[in-house]
């Protein structure tokens, strides 16, 4: 993905707790960027369009438990 867009709409996930293990989602082209909300500073990694919609596949579907 190309990095000529810059991040926007960024959401907070409602899987997130309060204090801890935060994370937000925004959109970047027509892929998806995920940073830290507590320390947005870091930076934030990117996922194309295909790659976003495999990883939430594989949420749905309890992949990671």
């Amino acid at each position: 993905m190309t990095l000529s867009h810059k991040a926007s709409a960024w959401r907070k996930s409602s899987y997130s707790s309060q204090e801890t293990n935060c994370v937000e989602v925004g959109r970047i082209g027509d892929g998806a960027a995920v940073r830290d909300t507590k320390d947005r500073g870091l930076g934030y990694f990117t996922a194309d369009r295909q790659q976003w919609q495999a990883f939430l596949d594989a949420v749905k579907t309890d992949r990671f438990e």
